[in-house]
């Protein structure tokens, strides 16, 4: 048999992060291919197809800054829906040509690295094998749907669907009972989408979504839609703890009144977006006695929009769930009006768990059963490691990421492991990944991945590692910060808590874009320092 060629990377996933390294390695000249699992382009944006499904991060800002891509593309709103996001991945591809090099419906379900050569061996479920010096897994943080272990859940007799994996075909949900399992962002989206088409809807919530107004527009003097401005935006985006184009505000806390800081809550809330969490004090994330005034002023607001007393109880309760901006804030456009209709229900799962899907429906704790058409499980991933643990990933030596990870969660930078040697990947674990701007994060990573091949690559090296010693200093780094925060408080995905049985654990980078960005620019100004080559 005729062994395959040998590439100088394979990249896995074709999404922001796999195709922007596609992209950047082809531009260097490295011989390289996407294998996606997928029919289409768009990494979770191709799988999450559910009604509602729309980004939560402004244009331009959400998008990756290729001039050559952006100055040819027309956004038609400053939050758009999903089919234009796939619309701009399709125009990514064709733009920069890079179809030639995306391998379709190749799911990857091995990678075994061959030490006496220094390739990586890449198997997808069709057999096929891929030989390449570097393996780059861009799978997302969002990979692998989680499904709880609902008892009786194969027994129910109508229709069941996961919010990431949404038919391409619609689904008539008009005049039908619906309940909805979940209010993260997917759930929140879906709910107001829903909520006015169906004869009835239960919600079940676990911890209410501190929801922020997206304050959604189409016209054409806004940000999105002023293209001279992007270069410059691009390289703000850079500088500011999220990747985006605001960033905390310079005074301290202390040093503003009460009449001072309501006006700054109200103009946030006025500017819309992530503006609340990310144009807000530093100290929120710090200080708990600040994110106690910023929960009161989110509750206030969002306590006038609902009329049922019960219910409002149960959407901003007065006495904080967790500290705001801890999970992920979603955004509505009228998730709490819909959440008020009389046709629709919440049900407080943390006081009374589902414990069973029935035939007809959903049993609670508490005894109560009701009877739905259409079962919807928004109850989102498992994030971060759980799309590169579904791969069989093997060192030369037999050790596995699984058997790596098995106490706990280890990097370098975010972007690389011990003990496996030229394997990376990017907008995974201990990274600022969720905690910025996807395509900041992205460009990033990608950048600097490409120049450490290039560096390789004229001084003849084949094969390089992260030190273990670096590896941990970089974890104490991520979890000193981390538990230094607020983040540690709540029981979310940011830390693996919404698994059962998954180790709670900082899973983002929390010192924000610029440190992290002169964490990279030190280690590659140091020769590459806590990485080994040969």
């Amino acid at each position: 048999m005729v062994s395959p060629p040998v590439l100088d990377s394979v990249i896995v996933g074709a999404g922001f992060a796999g195709l922007h390294t596609l992209w950047k390695l082809k531009e260097l000249g490295f011989s390289t291919k996407v294998l996606e699992m997928g029919p289409d382009v768009g990494g979770t944006w191709y799988w999450n197809r559910y009604p509602g499904a729309r980004v939560d991060s402004d244009i331009p800002m959400y998008q990756l800054p290729v001039e050559k891509v952006w100055s040819s593309f027309e956004w038609s709103e400053r939050f758009p829906k999903r089919d234009e996001i796939l619309s701009y991945f399709h125009h990514f591809v064709e733009t920069l040509d890079l179809k030639r090099n995306i391998e379709f419906n190749s799911c990857v379900v091995s990678a075994t690295f061959d030490e006496s050569r220094h390739l990586w061996e890449v198997k997808t479920s069709t057999g096929s094998i891929t030989l390449a010096t570097h393996l780059i897994l861009c799978v997302g943080s969002s990979c692998r749907k989680y499904i709880p272990n609902f008892p009786g859940l194969n027994k129910f007799k109508g229709r069941i669907y996961h919010s990431a994996e949404w038919p391409e075909n619609p689904v008539e949900l008009e005049g039908k009972r619906v309940s909805v399992v979940g209010t993260g962002a997917s759930g929140v989206q879906i709910i107001q989408e829903v909520g006015p088409i169906v004869d009835h809807l239960t919600v079940y919530q676990r911890t209410p979504n501190l929801a922020l107004p997206m304050q959604q527009t189409k016209s054409r003097d806004a940000l999105f839609a002023q293209k001279s401005k992007y270069g410059d935006l691009f390289k703000k985006m850079r500088t500011t703890f999220s990747g985006m184009n605001v960033d905390f505000i310079p005074k301290k806390f202390e040093d503003t009144t009460l009449e001072e800081r309501r006006e700054m809550y109200e103009n946030c809330f006025r500017l819309g977006g992530l503006n609340f969490s990310l144009a807000n004090f530093a100290e929120m994330f710090f200080d708990q006695k600040v994110n106690d005034e910023v929960y009161a002023f989110w509750a206030e607001k969002v306590r006038k929009r609902v009329t049922n007393e019960t219910k409002r109880d149960l959407l901003a309760p007065l006495v904080q769930p967790h500290p705001f901006g801890t999970k992920r804030p979603s955004l509505e456009q009228s998730y709490y009006e819909v959440c008020s209709q009389d046709n629709v229900d919440i049900i407080n799962v943390k006081e009374s768990p589902i414990v069973e899907i029935t035939p007809t429906g959903i049993k609670t704790a508490d005894g109560g059963h009701i009877e739905t058409d259409v079962i919807v499980l928004a109850t989102g991933f498992d994030a971060y490691t759980g799309g590169m643990l579904e791969i069989s990933i093997q060192n030369g030596v037999g050790f596995s990421l699984k058997d790596k990870w098995a106490e706990g969660t280890s990097t370098f930078l975010g972007l690389a492991l011990h003990g496996f040697p030229n394997m990376h990947f990017i907008y995974g674990p201990q990274a600022p990944t969720a905690l910025s701007n996807g395509p900041s994060c992205i460009e990033i990573q990608t950048e600097w991945l490409a120049e450490l091949l290039v560096f390789m690559k004229a001084g003849g090296k084949t094969r390089v590692e992260a030190d273990k010693e670096a590896e941990d200093v970089w974890v104490g780094q991520v979890k000193q910060i981390w538990d230094s925060s607020l983040f540690f408080k709540a029981e979310s995905w940011y830390q693996g808590a919404n698994i059962p049985g998954k180790k709670k654990e900082p899973l983002n980078f929390a010192g924000g874009i610029p440190v992290y960005l002169k964490a990279l620019e030190d280690c590659k100004a140091e020769g590459y320092k806590g990485f080994n080559f040969a």
